[in-house]
């Protein structure tokens, strides 16, 4: 398994149910073959640049180790998702 860092982005308008569903969704993908390993909450956030109009996000960032077929699963999910306004995932062993 190899460590991985998955910074996502959320609409600053979600309520509080739909950014806890988000990250349920993300940590039910990541356990099917991996485990998350730290979770945090960023929060609001102003963006450097406007996205889809608009000047704030909430940013969590989750630590992960996985197999090398979840973070595809994960990119697929979060780039549908209407919630998730921008998404990065990083290999950490890599660096």
């Amino acid at each position: 398994m190899k460590n991985y860092e998955l910074v996502y982005v959320l609409r600053p308008t979600l309520d509080d149910e739909a950014k806890t569903a988000v990250l349920d969704k993300v940590k039910a993908i990541i356990e099917t073959s991996g485990e998350v390993e730290k979770v945090d909450v960023w929060g609001a956030r102003r963006l450097a640049y406007e996205i889809q109009k608009l000047n704030e996000g909430f940013y969590v960032l989750v630590n992960f180790k996985a197999s090398t077929d979840i973070p595809k699963e994960l990119d697929r999910n979060l780039k549908i998702s209407d919630s998730v306004i921008r998404h990065m995932i990083i290999n950490l062993d890599e660096k």
